[in-house]
């Protein structure tokens, strides 16, 4: 890591991450530029309805296929309206290359809205765990802002076990995981029985949005979820019974939560969230760029249902149920 030796030294971690993030698509005009007013506007959107803090340039965003002037423009919004509105943002970054990572983690100091940087397990390499560990051990020694480890084994072929989930919490400079497994597993369960001290100011994040509810009953502080473009407000609502103790809403809502999620993730991601979003609305077109293709009018039709059914569910119903 000799090229990285003058890097500014890393930030001293803040408060836990807690609550609920929306991981912002990249909305495109007709033409397929990017439409910076849109994404602005849906940023301001999702706080007014209750979300806690917005994610830049998350898979959700199409980070891959972007061009390194609209990733740039694309924080460049987030930042702003994020110094505006005084809520949190979290930017993608890092790739599979541990001195890529330490270039590009780089990049996000001196912003001092950019509260922490997303980062995925190394793809397609697949480390030894003791190996995933070395790796974010070395970008959190040089990142200027503290890190949320992107636990996602069926995007990685990487799975991170509850002991090694532990240590990274350990590590000065990484301030949680965002835990997308594809269920609730033993280590997910193993890590909630027995998390990390809270000493160490270290969040569990769901990534997994049909997976939520459980994940929050067991212990986890929130999550970063793209199907909270919709129904923002329920999804908030949904974090906060947890939080205060409200067993009996929180599992209505979580209902809710599971139909929705169930439906927005019936073809690939962000395909259907951005179809919902142009049929409200809310960004000029449903496009995404290739390899995605957009999502069937039938996938589309099948989510707005369901985000029309649990946004007018009435908060009185809800809680008699």
């Amino acid at each position: 890591m000799d090229a990285t030796a003058a890097l500014a030294a890393p930030a001293v971690p803040g408060p836990a991450l807690s609550g609920l993030h929306v991981p912002l698509v990249t909305p495109f005009t007709a033409q397929g530029d990017l439409a910076a007013d849109a994404l602005e506007g849906l940023a301001h959107q999702v706080l007014d309805d209750g979300a806690d803090g917005l994610v830049a340039l998350g898979t959700t965003g199409e980070p891959g296929v972007l061009e390194d002037e609209e990733r740039r423009a694309v924080v460049d919004v987030c930042v702003r309206v994020c110094r505006e509105r005084g809520a949190s943002l979290v930017v993608g970054a890092g790739s599979s290359s541990t001195r890529a990572s330490v270039r590009e983690l780089a990049a996000l100091g001196g912003r001092p809205e950019i509260g922490a940087a997303l980062v995925t397990v190394p793809s397609f390499v697949r480390p030894s765990e003791a190996g995933v560990l070395a790796h974010f051990g070395a970008l959190a020694a040089h990142s200027p802002v503290p890190l949320v480890v992107y636990n996602i084994p069926y995007r990685t072929g990487q799975r991170i076990g509850a002991d090694t989930l532990r240590e990274l919490a350990a590590l000065p400079n990484i301030a949680g995981v965002k835990h997308a497994v594809g269920g609730i597993d033993a280590d997910t369960v193993n890590l909630l029985a027995d998390p990390p001290p809270a000493s160490h100011g270290f969040a569990v994040l769901g990534g997994d949005d049909a997976y939520l509810p459980p994940l929050l009953a067991l212990g986890g502080q929130g999550g970063i979820l793209a199907s909270a473009h919709l129904c923002t407000a329920r999804w908030a609502e949904l974090v906060a019974a947890w939080r205060d103790g409200d067993v009996a809403r929180a599992r209505e809502l979580g209902r809710g939560a599971v139909r929705l999620a169930s439906a927005v993730f019936t073809e690939p991601n962000p395909t259907v969230v951005k179809g919902v979003l142009h049929a409200q609305g809310r960004i000029p077109s449903p496009d995404v760029r290739l390899p995605l293709l957009s999502a069937s009018a039938a996938a589309v039709d099948a989510a707005l249902y369901r985000a029309t059914e649990w946004a007018e569910a009435s908060a009185p119903a809800l809680a008699a149920v």
